[in-house]
C-alpha cells in the first residue's frame, strides 16, 4: 500500500424528525491527518428533502451547512471550534448529537488522493 494514507469519514445526514430517525444522506466529511486534508461536500436536493418532510425550513438548514463548512475549512469567521486542530474540529463535527443536522459513525479507508476519495464517497453515499 504504498502511497496509501489512512482517511476517516462520516456521512452527513438531515434528519428532519429526530423522534422518527428518518433521515436523507446529504453529503461527507472527510479527514486525514497524514495528507493534512479536512473537506466536507455536501448537496441539498429539495425535493427529495421536502418529500421527506414537508415543513423542512431548507434556508436553516443551508445555514448550519455553511456553519458546518467554515468549522470544517477552519476560518476565523468560523468561531472558536473553527479555531481547533484539524483532528478536533472533526472529531467536534462527527460528535453525535440530536439535531437535524447529524452525521453517521466514523468509517476509515485509505487512499492516495484524499479530494479523490471525498468525491467518490459522495458520488457513491449522497448523489
Amino acid at each position: 500500500m504504498q502511497g496509501q494514507r489512512l482517511f476517516e469519514y462520516a456521512i452527513l445526514r438531515v434528519v428532519p424528525r429526530v423522534e422518527r430517525e428518518e433521515f436523507s444522506n446529504i453529503g461527507v466529511v472527510l479527514y486525514s491527518r497524514e495528507a493534512k486534508f479536512l473537506q466536507c461536500k455536501f448537496h441539498l436536493d429539495p425535493v427529495r428533502l421536502k418529500a421527506l418532510y414537508k415543513e423542512l425550513d431548507l434556508e436553516e438548514l443551508q445555514a448550519y451547512l455553511n456553519s458546518f463548512e467554515l468549522v470544517c475549512i477552519g476560518v476565523k469567521n468560523g468561531g472558536p471550534i473553527a479555531q481547533l486542530d484539524p483532528a478536533s474540529r472533526f472529531r467536534w463535527l462527527t460528535a453525535t448529537r440530536s439535531t437535524i443536522l447529524q452525521s453517521s459513525k466514523v468509517h476509515p479507508g485509505f487512499c492516495a488522493e484524499p479530494d479523490k476519495a471525498l468525491q467518490k464517497l459522495f458520488e457513491q453515499l449522497v448523489l
